[in-house]
């Protein structure tokens, strides 16, 4: 009987095993995207925004803490050091703080005029001198300082500008006339960008390259400029000491350009007009320009972290994540708070390459080609450790895929949109945002304000000046249960309340849910050009078109 039992129990114990189904094995994918939780996301950012890391301020002890943070997280996870053994690449800075008692001497043709610091003017220099001297340099009006080539523009034809100093309109003609058919009409191109103004001056000889303050085509106040641009400015190393630059870089408030230009005899409104047109003509303003700039200067050195999923079949490409992990340190004359934590700016987007190193890391099948996790210093300097990296990259930028930033991710929940900066540079790159947001139920709109050229601002665009297409997308304000007023309302209350403020701290409230939603989008697109043989380009005659032409075809 005691055997009977036993059998009896035993079929059925098989019969049981035999009628549960047993579960579906997860695809590599849903490994992937299961590990991106917005519970190791919140970790990590609570750790890199802790008062421990001190604003994580390049050359600090912040910096120290975070490199050794992200270093030891990535070998955790089986990365491989990014830069031959070492997960770092030194990124040589100079501090130089202009004397502000500095004044801008202008003689004209009867009167002289002295700009005083600060209201008039801000200046600085880039070159690792302790003195600049600007002595009788000619000033000549240039309109909008560009050479664009594809839009068959230039600004200095037939002009020799050797030491003489330039003074420049901000934003592009487009902007100016609303016109679409010029430029790009409402939205800035990089030609707006007052970073390429100096570049641009630079490359014409300029000894000196002034740009003339407007609000509404600069995108903000001159009390930005005044504040942003005054006090301990960075830069990078170069072996001539930064010789190649301008002397003297800077802006005029519009008060003070209106008033140079009469110095001359001249209406600034009749020549920004007249500069609006194509085929203008640079015009002197019957003007000289001196100034002696005092100069303090301070060297360091910063480092880029670099790790790695090496690719199974083709290594030598690459996919490159993103973020940077600075930002403003310590202000000891603060009263109250004096740290600049950074939580969302941008201690949630070096999270976010932990949480996606994490991801790809889960996944049984590795990716064909290589991908790379680069967290950046100094971009808070003037998107300086980027820049160092495009100049002397570890990987050739001509073998790099595309470049995927994350800077400033959302903590404010689910949206219905997703905003793509830059958006229509690159067919390529829109479509396949599109495609991925949409298996999310959501729509790819473009940047609300394209004339503050949002897109030229965070480290990817200097992998775009190699030629590197970039993907800079992340929620929009469209939140998926409030409404759209609502997602403006909370987007402006960070910018007002907490950004680039010692209020910008860790908040356990925040919802992730919506900085989910785009890490797993952007892990999706990673996924499929890490596993595919896509090479994205920029559109026909889009301004970094070219470089990427001539890159790939050496």
């Amino acid at each position: 009987m005691r055997k009977w039992i036993v059998l009896t129990v035993v079929l059925s114990l098989v019969m049981g095993c035999k009628s549960t189904p047993s579960a579906p094995q997860k695809t590599d994918l849903e490994l992937g995207l299961e590990t991106i939780e917005a519970s190791l996301l919140a970790k990590h950012t609570e750790v890199l925004a802790s008062d421990e890391f001190e604003g994580r301020a390049p050359s600090s002890l912040g910096e120290e803490k975070t490199v050794a943070y992200l270093e030891a997280e990535f070998k955790k996870l089986g990365l491989a050091p990014g830069n031959g053994n070492a997960f770092t690449q030194d990124v040589p800075l100079v501090q130089m703080t202009a004397d502000p008692s500095c004044v801008l001497e202008v003689q004209g043709p009867e009167n002289s005029r002295s700009f005083e610091y600060g209201d008039d003017m801000i200046v600085w220099t880039k070159r690792v001198a302790e003195t600049v001297n600007l002595a009788a340099s000619d000033v000549v009006f240039v309109g909008y300082g560009i050479v664009a080539p594809e839009f068959g523009w230039n600004d200095y034809e037939n002009l020799d500008v050797k030491g003489k100093t330039v003074v420049i309109l901000v934003n592009d003609p487009g902007y100016a006339t609303q016109d679409p058919a010029l430029f790009t009409g409402n939205a800035m191109t990089y030609y707006g960008r007052w970073t390429y103004k100096y570049e641009e001056a630079v490359r014409q000889g300029a000894e000196a390259a002034l740009i003339v303050h407007d609000t509404g085509p600069a995108g903000y106040p001159w009390e930005v400029v005044s504040g942003s641009w005054s006090g301990a400015q960075f830069d990078l190393v170069s072996s001539d000491g930064n010789a190649s630059r301008c002397g003297i870089e800077g802006w005029l408030s519009a008060t003070a350009a209106r008033a140079l230009f009469e110095l001359g005899g001249l209406d600034l409104n009749v020549l920004k007009k007249a500069a609006q047109e194509k085929g203008f003509k640079p015009v002197p303003l019957n003007a000289k320009a001196s100034m002696t700039l005092n100069n303090a200067v301070k060297e360091s050195v910063s480092r880029n972290v670099i790790a790695t999923l090496p690719g199974t079949t083709r290594p030598d490409e690459y996919i490159v994540y993103m973020g940077h992990w600075d930002h403003l340190g310590k202000d000891e004359s603060l009263e109250g708070d004096q740290i600049y934590n950074g939580a969302v700016d941008n201690a949630t987007g070096t999270a976010a390459l932990l949480v996606l190193a994490k991801a790809f890391m889960a996944m049984e099948t590795k990716p064909e080609r290589t991908l790379v996790f680069l967290a950046i210093t100094a971009e808070e300097k003037g998107l300086l450790g980027s820049k160092y990296y495009a100049e002397n990259p570890v990987y050739p930028t001509r073998q790099t895929v595309v470049a995927i930033n994350m800077d400033g991710l959302n903590t404010l929940g689910k949206t219905k949109d997703v905003v793509m900066m830059g958006a229509g540079n690159s067919a390529d790159l829109d479509q396949l945002v599109e495609r991925h947001a949409a298996t999310q139920n959501r729509v790819v709109k473009p940047d609300s304000n394209p004339e503050k050229g949002y897109f030229f601002r965070s480290d990817h665009i200097n992998f775009a000046k190699k030629g590197v297409p970039a993907i800079y997308a992340a929620s929009g304000v469209d939140h998926a249960e409030k409404g759209e007023a609502h997602g403006k309302a909370m987007s402006d209350d960070y910018v007002a309340n907490r950004y680039h403020k010692p209020a910008d701290n860790f908040d356990p409230n925040w919802d992730l849910s919506g900085a989910v939603e785009d890490l797993r989008m952007l892990f999706l697109i990673g996924h499929e050009l890490s596993n595919g043989t896509q090479w994205p380009n920029w559109k026909e005659g889009n301004a970094f078109r070219a470089a990427r032409d001539r890159d790939r075809a050496n």
